[in-house]
Parts: C-alpha cells; structure tokens; sequence
C-alpha cells in the first residue's frame, strides 16, 4: 500500500482528514486528558470519529498517536504503553478504513520538552519505537507533524524510514515561514529531502492564508509532492473555548489555492471538522496535482555577527590570570545601595564581574536586569545576569533578553530555575516554557541575530552564554553529559554549584576539560556550624563533607566566618594551579567576606611560581 500511494499521491491529488484533538474536545472529552490513551480506554469514540472524516470524504486518515511517543506519555506515567497505544490506534484507524479505497497514516508530533534532555541518538529511538509499533498495527504511511525544529524532524525522518514506509514531513511554520535557528522554508525544503522524506509540507502555526505562502515556498524549492494541512484560522477564545472561525466554504476555496501552488495532500489541522473535510473534498474532487517549476532559491536568513565568545568581556583573561565573579543577591525591596557598594568594593579589590540571581529559591527580590544594568553604569564592572525560565513564558523571555542587550548587559547564566512552589507567594505558578538547554540555544539564536521563529532581530544580542553545573552528585558522568549539550546548544563558560570536596573538584576539571570551556569552581565559605548543617541537609545541589561540618560544628560568629574562610582558602589553594578562575559566593550577601577571598587569589595569582 505504500508505494500505492505515492503513486496515487503523484497522479492526484488526495484529500486528508481534519483535527483530531478539536472533534474529541467537541464530543466532550477533557483538555486535561491524554487522548491518545482514548485509544485503549475509550477505543469506540476514536473509531466513531474516523468514520465521521471518511463519510465526508476523506482518502488519507490518520491515526490518534500525534502525541503517543515514550517522551510525553512517560511524563504522565503511560511510558510503558508506548508501543500498545500506538498498534491500537493503527488498529483502530484500519478498522475503520476496511473495505474503502482510502490510506491510513500514522501520526508523529514532536518529543516536547523532554526532548532537551535526549542526546540525538535517543531522539531516534523515541520516533523508531513509535513509528515501529504504527508499522505493526498496519499503517499504509507515516506523517511526521506540526515540528518547529528542523533539527528534530531531520532525526525524526532518518528513524521512521527504517519502517520502509512512504514519510509525509511536515514543519509548523512560524511568522515569515521561518523555523527555529532562522531556517527558511527553502532551507527545510531542501534538507528533508536530503534526509529522505517522500512528502514534505506544512501544517498547523498558521491558517490557511499565511500556510499557502509557506507552501508556494516549499513548491519552488522542491520537487517532491506537497502536503498542506492548515488552521481554521486563528483561534478565538469565547466563554471557556477556543473557536475557530474559518467557514467550511472559505478552507475549501483556500484548499483550491493550495493544489493551485503545487499541494496533492491537503487536509485540516486545528479547528477543522467533517464539514471543513467534506467541502474540500468536493472542490478539489478530480483535481491532479499541477506541474511546477523547481528555482532552488537558497533563502537562507541574513544572520548577525553577534556571537559572543569565550574571549570576550571577564573571560578575555581567562589562561593568563585567575578570573573571579562575585554573586550578590538583588535586595527584596527597593533598596539597592548595599548591592551597588558591595560591587564596588569588589571592583576594587580585583573582582572581574558580579553576578546577580534572579528571585533565588523562587522567592522575590528586586528585577536582576534593572539591577544589572544600574551595576554596570553606577560601578563600571560587568554584570552575570542570571534568567530562569520560571518566570516568563517565551514570548516574555525574548523581549527581556533583547532588552537587556539594548541595556549594555553581556553575560547571561542560564538556568532552568527552582519552582514557584518552593517560595512564599501561594499564588505563583510556575511558567517552564523552555529549560536551561532550551534556553541556551535561544540565547545562541538571539545571538545569531535570529529571535525563537527564525525571524531576524539585527545584528544580534552578543551574549556571553553560561551553563550552570552541579558536580555534588554520585555519578559527574551524567552531569558532564548535560553540560555537553548545553555547550552544543551553545553555552560559552560554566559556573558550579558551591564545592568542599578537592578530590571532587580535581574530578570535574578531568572530566570537563574535553569539553573546551571555562568552568569556575563555586566557593560558598561557611560562617557557623548551624549554617553549615543548613547547606549540607536543607539546600539542593550542596554536599558538605563529615570532616569540614566537624571542624564548623560549635563555632559561629567571628570564630564561625575565619574557619569558614580557612576551609575556602585551603580549599582555593588546592586546586588553584588547575582551574582558570573562581565564581565567590558570599554568605547572606556579605560582600566583605568575598572581598577577603578576592583579595587573596590576587595576591596568589601575583606570586611568581604560580604565574
């Protein structure tokens, strides 16, 4: 049936179904249920809904498994159904297509979030595993849908050949018909046929307008069939629903256009019903796919030059002395004098750059960015702005980061951020839109001079990107790994959480140094036994040995704060030769008890034997 249907799709044009997740919602199934699970709890309403698109015409039905991959079903504890979900669903949409001269197509969406923490190879065997399980369940073709990542539908391709079955790839489209990292339609046009895809196209991100410009793109960059499967629209929220607005006769018309710009494979995303199907179906009833002229225009964006290196602002001394930044905490009202002093006199002693937290253990303080760049201007020294992904969702994220570029601010540490519910305000909610790998890789592509979509934003942001590291775990391998990726997706340097063990430290700078950045040991000097006790029990990401919590226990106030510093001090000496540099972090702000520390590692990095 595959190679029937390429030749079907080649000679004709093929009309598809519509949204699968509008039709369950509308029949009353809950937003907040998984509906690929329907497919073994409820198997009757997904094989009713099939026969509702196949009474309206439809000659390419897909099956309920957009979302059936191990990434997203494990996080709701159905991982290991992965391969069950998606046979039945194939089995359903067979059933419903026995005896009827149509094609079942097995539906693939993307990984999701998840996907950050995969390495490539692990992204294939999530689509292999799926894909393997539809071919099973008896699927005439596969279509891989609604993908933002090139990247990912490139791997997802290269997996889902291995069925041997006809690929459909479809990319979702943002404004412009770019893609993330600032690919083109040409560009995705060219690459997918490169990885092997029968069929490209696009699909949902837009409605039917915006989606037939993409698709005329696609139709001059390639010669391959063309699949179109638009919105209805855009969305209109009304009394706890979203509707869309796009009448049955208006998509078909559009649909009409599509086959006109190159499109054989046309169907519906979002918003389309049986009556959206049925019209197109009778339009474009008869109609042969048209001939069309392939230019294999390059298309590619026009990025800036405004990535950052590893060389540039407080690293540009990194391998010729010690670099040394500073955390300071943001103040939780609106007084930012001590914060400003403290940069200041750090300055002075020889501090290369301050770093500012963003609301840390997700409790407020004053706006990082604000602070950051009154720093900068008030003090002269350069500002590590850290920015959580849980605070502002990604539309959020992008303004202020491109805000705080225009505000001269150069270094961002990113990091995924501790949870709205670890704080005081009952009410918050945490955003998570993206992770600290995700958010690195938007952090390059603003650097790049390209915003998340692909679309052009100038020159570029040029930011030194930093990756946070945890290596108080039992096995560093794993957390080397992670910061592995986020070094590929394009983090410049690396600031630890607080470090006591040297055998630990002497470990990370063995496993870290393939990786080819500056990493920066965290020192947190303690200041009483009880606070020591607090750090080791209470604070994620910090293990302090038996021996340092016996030589703390007992002492606290000026006894407790010159043992603490004697254990970082021995501590900075011992591993001194073998790093670049050191992230202070001074205990309940006090910047005195770095400026000791900073003072310190300058007069060492002074003395000849260790230059």
């Amino acid at each position: 049936m595959g190679a029937l249907f390429l030749d079907r799709v080649r000679q004709e044009v093929l009309v598809g179904d519509g949204a699968i997740g509008t039709m369950l919602y509308a029949k009353g199934v809950s937003l907040e249920a998984n509906f690929e699970h329907l497919n073994l709890v409820r198997p009757q309403l997904v094989l009713d809904l099939h026969g509702e698109y196949l009474a309206a015409g439809a000659q390419v039905i897909e099956t309920n498994t957009f979302g059936a991959n191990f990434v997203k079903l494990d996080a709701i504890g159905l991982g290991a159904k992965v391969a069950e979900i998606n046979r039945q669903g194939a089995k359903l949409a067979r059933q419903a297509a026995a005896g009827k001269d149509v094609f079942v197509a097995g539906s693939l969406g993307p990984l999701g979030r998840g996907k950050a923490e995969l390495s490539p190879e692990q992204v294939r065997d999530c689509f292999r595993t799926q894909s393997l399980a539809l071919a099973e369940g008896g699927v005439d073709l596969l279509i891989l849908e609604t993908f933002a990542e090139l990247e990912e539908l490139e791997l997802a391709v290269l997996a889902v050949k291995e069925t041997g079955l006809p690929v459909v790839a479809n990319l979702a489209f943002g404004e412009g018909a770019r893609l993330t990292g600032g690919f083109s339609a040409e560009d995705a046009a060219q690459r997918l046929a490169a990885a092997g895809a029968d069929l490209i196209g696009a699909n949902c991100g837009a409605g039917p307008l915006e989606l037939l410009a993409t698709l005329k793109r696609l139709a001059q960059a390639s010669d391959l069939p063309l699949a179109a499967y638009p919105n209805s629209g855009f969305p209109e929220y009304l009394d706890g629903r979203y509707i869309y607005r796009a009448t049955p006769d208006y998509f078909a018309g559009m649909a009409r256009e599509m086959v006109e710009a190159g499109a054989s494979l046309v169907g519906g995303c979002c918003g389309t019903t049986p009556e959206h199907v049925r019209e197109v179906a009778r339009q474009l009833a008869g109609l042969k796919p048209v001939v069309r002229k392939v230019s294999r225009r390059a298309g590619a964006v026009q990025v800036g030059a405004g990535t950052a290196s590893a060389g540039k602002g407080f690293l540009s001394h990194w391998g010729t002395r010690k670099v040394i930044t500073v955390e300071l905490d943001p103040p939780k009202g609106l007084d930012c004098t001590k914060v400003v002093a403290g940069s200041r006199a750090l300055k002075e002693a020889g501090a290369d750059a301050i770093n500012l937290a963003e609301n840390p253990l997700a409790r407020v303080r004053m706006g990082n960015l604000a602070l950051a760049a009154l720093v900068r201007r008030e003090v002269g020294i350069e500002v590590i702005a850290h920015v959580t992904c849980r605070d502002r969702n990604l539309i959020g994220l992008q303004s202020d980061l491109m805000g705080a570029s225009l505000l001269g601010i150069s270094s961002i540490l990113a990091v995924t951020g501790d949870p709205a519910n670890l704080g005081e305000d009952a009410g918050a909610s945490s955003v998570f839109d993206l992770n600290s790998f995700t958010l690195i890789k938007l952090l390059s592509d603003l650097n790049r001079g390209v915003n998340a979509l692909g679309n052009p934003i100038g020159a570029g942001t040029g930011f030194s990107i930093g990756a946070a590291f945890n290596p108080n775990v039992q096995k560093m391998e794993v957390q080397v790994g992670r910061l592995a990726r986020k070094v590929a997706n394009g983090a410049q340097f690396a600031q630890t959480q607080p470090i006591y063990d040297i055998a630990r430290a002497e470990e990370m700078v063995e496993l870290t140094a393939a990786l080819g950045i500056p990493v920066l040991p965290g020192v947190l000097p303690l200041v009483s036994g009880r606070n020591a006790e607090f750090l080791h029990n209470e604070v994620p990401g910090i293990v302090i040995p038996d021996e340092i919590r016996r030589r703390m226990a007992g002492k606290s106030g000026d006894e407790g704060v010159r043992e603490g510093l004697a254990i970082a001090s021995e501590f900075i000496d011992a591993i001194f030769d073998r790093v670049g540099g050191f992230y202070l972090i001074p205990p309940f702000g006090k910047h005195e008890i770095a400026t000791e520390l900073v003072t310190y590692i300058k007069e060492k990095d002074r003395q000849p034997h260790n230059s």
